[in-house]
């Protein structure tokens, strides 16, 4: 399933950069580009992350709509 459509990033690989230490939307974003664009797929994202992902992180103002929303609420 898609998570990002604007560059075609799918769960599975939202998840595997999760695993491999990406524990906030900022990273993701860093290691494949989802969340830049249109901004529509972060809260995906963030629950992605929040169910599991990486345990210790704690979800983000749930207002934020945009990566740019999620940098100045952290």
């Amino acid at each position: 399933m898609f998570v990002c459509n604007c560059f075609g990033v799918t769960e599975a690989q939202v998840k595997k950069h999760a695993a491999d230490g990406a524990c906030t939307p900022r990273q993701i974003a860093s290691a494949c580009k989802a969340g830049t664009d249109c901004g529509s797929c972060v809260r995906r994202i963030q629950a992605l992350l929040g169910r599991g992902a990486c345990p210790s992180r704690e979800l983000p103002d749930q207002g934020a709509s945009t990566l740019s929303d999620l940098e100045e609420a952290a």
